[in-house]
């Protein structure tokens, strides 16, 4: 995927990974469009511009046809945009559960249902989804949150699979747990009680850069959580049992009473 001179709308370029990737696809030439609900406050580099778009809204599908008219040189987009809530079942609120869905997997489906004709369309585009180790494991305290990212998983597998004869490139990037702001507390000591890594967002986004630049279909970070990734794919009952030794301690800070 070539990224010089091209034009890339992205999504969650305000926080984490989607910030950290601003300055690294400058560098390498690409234009860029950045998403927010509130344009007018988002501080981006001159080169940059901020369009509004509401990734929750009913309309999201009218806002992406206004950013397409406005911009028709768009090559790609970009989405990192996500939430997440680290909470028990019976801890989270249906607003929680309603929020994750919308914008961690909705909203990557709108974007798709947009912009898959437009690319058509022009011979050839990029659709990137960022993903989660969280989409292929389970992970007690996410059950939300797995069930959004397994969801896109299997929706970025299906859409790559529909566009194979097309020159629309789709790649789903699955980092592991990342050092971000949308991180509790709480989350960052169980990682370090547990000894997970967590990977800074400058590095996470480098490699997904690299993955684009190598036109990569699907890209997993992180070791061992690629072995868990491929094991829990074959053999669940090994991970159940790797769970079960680490609940206590993650009830420990689920237990805790501070949420996201």
């Amino acid at each position: 995927m070539q990224l010089h001179d091209r034009r890339f709308l992205l999504l969650g370029g305000t926080g984490g990974i989607g910030q950290a990737l601003i300055p690294q696809l400058l560098a390498e030439g690409a234009r860029l469009l950045v998403a927010s609900r509130r344009p007018e406050s988002v501080t981006l580099p001159g080169d940059v511009t901020a369009v509004k778009l509401d990734l929750a809204a009913n309309d999201l599908d009218r806002q992406l046809q206004a950013v397409t008219e406005q911009w028709p040189d768009l090559y790609g987009v970009i989405h990192c945009a996500g939430q997440n809530r680290f909470a028990s079942v019976e801890q989270a609120t249906v607003e929680d559960i309603d929020d994750q869905l919308v914008v961690n997997l909705r909203s990557a489906m709108v974007v798709a249902h947009h912009f898959v004709p437009v690319f058509k369309a022009l011979d050839g585009g990029a659709l990137v989804f960022v993903g989660s180790t969280f989409g292929s494991i389970g992970y007690p305290g996410y059950s939300a949150y797995c069930a959004t990212k397994f969801g896109l998983r299997g929706f970025t597998e299906a859409l790559r699979r529909e566009m194979a004869d097309s020159l629309v490139q789709v790649l789903y990037f699955a980092p592991r747990a990342t050092a971000t702001a949308m991180n509790p507390e709480p989350v960052n000591q169980l990682n370090r009680a547990l000894g997970n890594a967590m990977d800074p967002p400058d590095q996470v986004a480098a490699q997904l850069i690299s993955a684009m630049k190598r036109d990569q279909r699907r890209c997993f970070l992180g070791w061992p959580e690629k072995l868990f990734v491929a094991i829990n794919g074959v053999l669940p009952r090994l991970v159940d049992r790797a769970m079960l030794k680490q609940l206590p301690v993650i009830r420990r800070f689920l237990d805790s009473g501070v949420q996201s």
